[in-house]
């Protein structure tokens, strides 16, 4: 991991969006898929995307928002309670409102493009996340930018995990 790397996800705390909200640092665990992500990457020659404080922002306050209040009914992981922070959006299995989530990072971090998320969920002591998404093929075209994500160059990344989930979320615009 490079130094200018390793500094960001090292600081204490980054000031960051119109709330001037802090984003809260990485944990160890955060840093490891942080890097495991952009060496598969590697590995399927593909470049390293850049840390993104906007992104990292908006998976904080959606892990915390799915550990306090976890989705239910047709309302899968990509989905927001409305009662932490940002507006209700349930995102269901059929992919008929997208908007809804892809929008959440101009809406929770003036980042004023798109976003795109994964999410998992895992209730085993030390969760291998990357393996877990790496056997999702969904999950794996994101990270690799295969099947409808191919014509994307993901610039920016922001993750979290709050157990028993980790999101990550991938942009196209740098922060």
């Amino acid at each position: 991991m490079n130094l200018i790397l390793y500094f960001l996800l090292a600081t204490t705390s980054l000031l960051i969006g119109s709330k001037n909200q802090k984003v809260a640092p990485f944990s160890d665990e955060e840093k490891k898929l942080f890097a495991e992500i952009n060496l598969y990457r590697k590995s399927n020659g593909l470049p390293a995307i850049l840390f993104s404080p906007k992104l990292t922002k908006v998976a904080q306050i959606h892990a915390h928002d799915l550990m306090t209040f976890p989705p239910a009914g047709v309302c899968n992981m990509h989905s927001w309670s409305g009662k932490t922070e940002g507006k209700a959006c349930c995102y269901t299995s059929n992919h008929k409102n997208p908007e809804c989530m892809w929008l959440k990072p101009n809406e929770l971090a003036d980042y004023s493009e798109k976003g795109y998320e994964i999410a998992a969920m895992n209730t085993i002591l030390n969760p291998d996340w990357l393996s877990q998404w790496k056997k999702s093929k969904g999950h794996n075209e994101v990270i690799v930018n295969q099947g409808i994500w191919k014509n994307l160059e993901w610039k920016a990344m922001g993750l979290a995990i709050r157990p028993p989930y980790a999101v990550v979320w991938f942009g196209t615009l740098e922060d």
